[in-house]
């Protein structure tokens, strides 16, 4: 039997076709994510982060499916923008979201709600309020094949060794919702809402220059121009410094102390994230 540690260091890793369900990215405006959640056996789709719609629909034509829902990560334009666009190009599809602050939200949705997309895959929403008091992350699992790693949609909440800005809220907040996407099973795949994947790789070497599996990281930067859907919640707990808070590298970065709250490491873990200029390595 192979432990799960060595499972998880055998890169890359693609684990975006499942028996039902599968993933299709769709790069949108300069380093966003728009994402196909497709139930292979009725061919219906949702799309998470619609925002543009013409790409949107030609993944969908290229793929042979049927749009049927528009699930939002949050409220940003970025993320939201192409709402309306979508219900007059999907008449009858639905959109669901975290607040009515989410363009032209027609579902919304709180902390735990679950839904279907086809008869096979599962959703279910994960509350993580920091980036925005609106943020919903989405685990997508298999609901035929529970032997399948499922996914995650963290929007801008958790990028690929890194997490995203404040703008609603505290620390403690990120470090609840992060603590929350990182109690899904290790196996299960991360899909960001943005490619940052080599400034975060920059900074986490520049906080933790010794930790091992950034290097495993660096490989996959530099072989894949697309990182999301690489990578898993387990990668996560052993490369991203904003899960790592009370870690040696974190604490002197910081120059903070095992006695210092952690939300107080957070919040200078993110001022010194956002003032990094450092290489993109």
């Amino acid at each position: 039997m192979i432990c799960l540690r060595n499972r998880l260091r055998l890169f890359p890793r693609i684990p975006s076709q499942f028996r039902t369900m599968k993933v299709v990215t769709i790069p949108v405006r300069e380093d966003n994510y728009a994402y196909l959640v497709i139930d292979e056996p009725t061919k219906r789709a949702a799309v998470v982060d619609p925002y543009d719609i013409a790409k949107v629909s030609a993944a969908a034509d290229t793929h042979g499916v049927q749009i049927v829902a528009g699930i939002c990560t949050h409220h940003h334009f970025d993320h939201s923008g192409g709402n309306k666009d979508f219900l007059l190009k999907y008449p009858g599809s639905v959109i669901y979201g975290g607040s009515d602050k989410v363009q032209a939200v027609t579902n919304l949705v709180k902390d735990k709600d679950e839904f279907t997309i086809g008869n096979n895959v599962h959703i279910k929403c994960l509350a993580t309020p920091c980036h925005t008091q609106d943020s919903i992350c989405y685990y997508v699992t298999d609901a035929v094949d529970d032997t399948q790693p499922g996914g995650v949609f963290t929007g801008d909440t958790l990028f690929i060794a890194g997490s995203g800005r404040f703008f609603e809220g505290v620390g403690s907040e990120m470090i609840t919702s992060l603590d929350y996407i990182g109690a899904l099973p290790d196996a299960t795949t991360v899909y960001g809402g943005h490619e940052y994947t080599a400034g975060n790789l920059a900074f986490g070497k520049h906080v933790d220059p010794t930790n091992d599996a950034l290097a495993r990281l660096s490989e996959i930067t530099e072989k894949n121009k697309i990182t999301t859907g690489l990578t898993t919640v387990g990668d996560e707990k052993e490369w991203n410094v904003f899960m790592r808070l009370d870690t040696e590298p974190v604490l002197k970065a910081t120059s903070a102390t095992k006695d210092t709250p952690k939300s107080a490491v957070m919040d200078a873990l993110r001022e010194k994230k956002n003032k990094f200029r450092g290489p993109m390595l």
